[in-house]
């Protein structure tokens, strides 16, 4: 699997539950803040949108968040949507 399939994987689950919960980055910067993490709005929406960023803020947003429950099983259907849509733009 290539890496910025891994990159996506980690910006739609944030997206996903940012949208579920109607969070924009300028919520989730302040409950960020709340937890003595320092982020602001624009670095945040850089960060989520590269899909790159370091596993302890990818898991302190899913915190914040209060994400629902994120299994192998739902993180390989999105590869696998991933590989299949990297193959279709390849033919």
């Amino acid at each position: 699997m290539e890496k910025q399939n891994w990159r996506e994987l980690v910006q739609r689950v944030i997206k996903t539950e940012m949208s579920f919960r109607g969070v924009k980055y300028q919520a989730l910067s302040q409950r960020l803040e709340e937890n003595g993490i320092i982020q602001t709005a624009d670095n945040l929406r850089n960060k989520v949108n590269k899909g790159i960023m370091g596993a302890d803020l990818f898991l302190q947003i899913l915190v914040v968040l209060n994400a629902r429950p994120l299994n192998v099983a739902d993180m390989q259907e999105i590869m696998g949507d991933l590989s299949r849509n990297t193959l279709e733009d390849d033919e």
